[in-house]
């Protein structure tokens, strides 16, 4: 990379902000504070695309750098004293479908984004993939050894999309998930522990080899949280019962979020309202974000969730910001949007 460029991906005054403003976002989630504080992150990435359409992953580490550089030039607006504006750089290799192909499901771009094919084999014979030996694996693998390698300094890396035990069972699966959980309990426990003890080890990858301090999971750009979190994607959830979720699925995600030293958050799009008291049982989940249909049940999870637990709300038509600012008036708030919220502000010391 050019020396400007470096210097961009590398300044002090970046890192100076975005450290002020992840030492405001911890005392939302480890002290007093309850915000509402603006998250409105910045992220880039650089795509080339074969004669079919679809994304060519090769050469990650020349990925990588055109990622950084794509990002550098996007850094204007970083220093900001209403907005965290946390720069990231993310390499979505094959969307939410990137665990899917770890585990043998053929995966196929189509009219803009990634699809999976159901694997034949029925529920309860699920193997776990030789990850050493794993090509989708080692491309990301290869990707984040790239960026951390570049020597820059204010940048965060997002991770792909790990997901949940769930999100890729149904990926797997489709209904046949859900009907095993029901008329074949242990062959249904089997392969979502399979799954899920494969998330953990992909996490614990990131984990053991680089700085958290850099880390931070999918969609890092609206989603950071504070360094030590980590994150599930919880949108099929709103497909159980309160009894299936507690059985079946719950445990495996409070486990996946113990894997990062502080817990983490659930990602929720859905209508998940009817499993907000189990989410408030669940010790390692300290954070929940809402955007689409989730967010219009903004009241339900104010008034449900533990007092410590955080709520990332992305303010849609049927829940504006306005209301929702009144609705969670006495809750640890984040607001992930480009809005300006009057008495929030940082000023960072060099």
């Amino acid at each position: 990379m050019d020396p400007k460029t470096m210097e961009r991906l590398c300044s002090e005054a970046v890192l100076s902000n975005q450290n002020a403003w992840f030492g405001k976002m911890r005392e939302i989630f480890e002290g007093e504070e309850k915000g509402p504080l603006v998250l409105n992150g910045i992220s880039s990435w650089h795509l080339e695309f074969g004669a079919d359409g679809a994304p060519l992953y090769r050469d990650p580490e020349r990925m990588a750098e055109k990622d950084l550089c794509a990002l550098a030039d996007r850094m204007e607006g970083a220093l900001r004293e209403d907005q965290f504006r946390p720069a990231c750089v993310e390499q979505g290799f094959y969307g939410v479908h990137f665990v899917d192909r770890i585990f043998g499901s053929e995966v196929f771009f189509k009219s803009g984004q990634w699809y999976n094919l159901y694997l034949e084999t029925p529920v309860g014979e699920l193997k776990e993939p030789d990850l050493e030996n794993n090509e989708t694996w080692n491309l990301a693998k290869e990707y984040a050894e790239a960026f951390f390698a570049a020597g820059t300094t204010v940048p965060l890396f997002g991770l792909p999309t790990i997901a949940s035990a769930l999100n890729i069972a149904l990926n797997l699966y489709g209904q046949e998930i859900l009907v095993a959980m029901l008329a074949e309990p242990e062959a249904a426990k089997h392969d979502l522990g399979v799954i899920n003890d494969v998330l953990i080890r992909l996490h614990r990858w990131y984990l053991d080899r680089f700085p958290i301090e850099r880390i931070q999971p999918v969609i890092s750009w609206g989603r950071t949280q504070p360094p030590g979190y980590g994150q599930l994607c919880g949108c099929s959830t709103q497909l159980v019962s309160p009894a299936l979720y507690e059985e079946f699925i719950m445990p495996l995600d409070d486990a996946l979020l113990a894997a990062y030293p502080r817990g983490g958050m659930i990602h929720l799009c859905g209508s998940h309202g009817h499993l907000i008291p189990l989410f408030a049982k669940m010790p390692h989940l300290r954070s929940v974000q809402l955007n689409d249909r989730a967010s219009e049940d903004l009241a339900l999870y104010a008034a449900g969730l533990r007092e410590d637990q955080v709520i990332y709300l992305i303010p849609c038509p049927g829940m504006p910001l306005e209301k929702g600012l009144e609705i969670a008036r006495d809750r640890k708030l984040i607001v992930n949007a480009d809005v300006h919220i009057e008495g929030m502000r940082v000023k960072p010391t060099v």
